[in-house]
């Protein structure tokens, strides 16, 4: 853990030149890479993973929105806390303030599996920053329910004190949070460029015979790598080979019963159309139309490519 402070606290210091957001982005990408974190979170991800969740699971994670849904979770605590703060500033307010409140404490736990949920299924660097994310949103949701205890109780000042510490805290959990969304990309959709990179029209993934029937193999569109399973003498199917969730081989996964599954986290996609249908995945791959010309050769065309 030492060696761990020390490492951010050099970031934070290096480059005297920056501003004080660049030295706390370069601490909190020196977090991404701490290892010594791993301790930590391996028996989390095991525990959340192992949680008795089926069918709940994915949708925990946002599959039916085709998104994940802990951003949108998270607006419940966070509106109720900042409206509880903004009302402390009203007089009268009293009551309301402590109503919103509780009502941010009790919609913090559906907010905080969700977002515990996708945390468990995420490459290392982005569990480590998560940790403060979770840490900080949990000083929030212990200070404003102590908060609300002592509104309870009668003593409104200290309500509150300590309701502005804990939008404090949810203030910095959630710029924590935008850091592993926009910077460290956990969440989004990872073959949303696949149609800006590849080139409109038919391109050739080789000679029709070199494909045995169920086996996946990867050829490249241009520069992006693609999944190309034969189904049959006739039928072929070609996907993006990078998965949406976490940029993990397609073509290193199983094929069974119409769907590939990904090797790294158990994301399952249909290969007639790239359709999500389980795992962590939120979104689609990028499924190419296929045909074979006179010659033989195995053509794809992503429809919407350029």
């Amino acid at each position: 853990m030492g060696t761990f402070i020390a490492r951010m606290n050099a970031a934070a210091r290096s480059d005297c030149g920056d501003g004080i957001g660049a030295r706390a982005l370069k601490a909190l990408d020196a977090m991404g890479g701490a290892a010594e974190l791993d301790t930590a979170t391996a028996p989390l991800k095991r525990a959340v993973q192992g949680l008795p969740l089926g069918p709940l699971r994915g949708v925990l994670h946002g599959r039916p929105l085709g998104h994940p849904l802990h951003p949108a979770l998270v607006q419940l605590p966070v509106g109720a806390w900042m409206s509880a703060s903004v009302l402390d500033f009203v007089p009268g307010s009293e009551r309301a303030a402590r109503l919103l409140v509780a009502v941010g404490v009790v919609t913090a736990a559906p907010a905080a599996l969700t977002g515990w949920v996708d945390w468990a299924e995420q490459p290392d660097q982005q569990m480590r920053t998560g940790l403060l994310h979770a840490a900080s949103m949990a000083a929030a949701a212990g200070l404003f329910g102590a908060s609300w205890a002592a509104r309870s109780r009668g003593r409104h000042r200290l309500g509150r004190a300590l309701g502005l510490a804990g939008l404090t805290a949810a203030g910095s959990g959630a710029a924590v949070g935008g850091h592993l969304a926009y910077r460290q990309a956990a969440g989004a959709n990872k073959a949303e460029p696949v149609p800006h990179l590849v080139e409109p029209g038919w391109h050739t993934l080789g000679r029709a015979e070199e494909f045995a029937e169920g086996r996946p193999v990867r050829r490249a569109v241009g520069e992006v790598p693609v999944l190309v399973v034969r189904e049959s003498a006739e039928v072929f199917h070609v996907l993006a080979d990078r998965c949406s969730h976490a940029s993990g081989p397609l073509s290193e996964g199983d094929v069974a019963d119409g769907c590939v599954t990904c090797p790294w986290h158990g994301s399952v996609f249909r290969l007639s159309d790239g359709w999500n249908v389980g795992g962590p995945a939120t979104a689609p791959q990028p499924c190419f139309a296929t045909r074979t010309d006179r010659e033989g050769n195995l053509q794809a065309r992503l429809p919407d490519a350029g």
